[in-house]
This record gives C-alpha cells, sequence and structure tokens, in this order.
C-alpha cells in the first residue's frame, strides 16, 4: 500500500508542476492553458484518493491541514475553468494569484507538519 501512496504523491505534485509550468509558459500572453486544469484536476484528485487511503488505513491525519488544501486546490481549478471559459477576461494579476495559489498549496504541503512528541 505504501508504494500506491508513494505513486500517488507523486503524481499529486506532477499535478501542480503541469499547472504551474502551464501558466509560466503563457505569462507573457496572457491565457489559461487546457494543460492548467488537467493539471489541477490531476493534483486535486491523486490528493483526495490518497486521503481516502490514508482515511480507510486509520492513519493519523491533520484534518485542518486537508481542509485547508482541499479549498485552496478547489479555488485554483474554478479560478483555471472559469479563465478558460472567459479568456478575455485574463490578466497577469489572474495568472499571478493562480501560481499563488499553487505555490501555497505544495509549500502548505511541505512545511505544515505536526509537531514532534
Amino acid at each position: 500500500m505504501n508504494i500506491l501512496v508513494g505513486i500517488l504523491v507523486v503524481l499529486h505534485l506532477l499535478g501542480w508542476a503541469v499547472a504551474l509550468g502551464a501558466i509560466v509558459a503563457n505569462f507573457k500572453q496572457p491565457k489559461v492553458a487546457s494543460a492548467v486544469s488537467h493539471g489541477l484536476y490531476l493534483a486535486v484528485g491523486a490528493g483526495l484518493v490518497i486521503t481516502g487511503i490514508a482515511g480507510a488505513m486509520q492513519w493519523n491525519l491533520n484534518y485542518a491541514k486537508i481542509g485547508i488544501k482541499l479549498v485552496v486546490a478547489v479555488v485554483a481549478t474554478v479560478m483555471a475553468v472559469v479563465g478558460q471559459k472567459r479568456p478575455e477576461k485574463i490578466t497577469t494579476g489572474y495568472l499571478a494569484g493562480l501560481v499563488g495559489l499553487i505555490v501555497t498549496n505544495v509549500a502548505l504541503a511541505v512545511l505544515w507538519r505536526a509537531p514532534e512528541d
């Protein structure tokens, strides 16, 4: 099971990386490429599956962290979908907001650790 969770974590991080790379690649001509939403779908989906497996295996989960990361991920995904539907509204500030959400989510994953006993 640890191998499966490890593979899912890799997919989760790759989803964030694809979304971030696609945004940075389109910063000069502001637009939200389809790769952004696809990367975010992968990241959110893998994160939900990881959480489900961890909950089923009764691992010690930090539900506050999971909830905050889920809210940030959903907001980023909605922004990406709206950005694709209304490309005339996209500015560099909009893309910078998406970058901020992605970096925040990854930073929360890496930096928010449980206190050592």
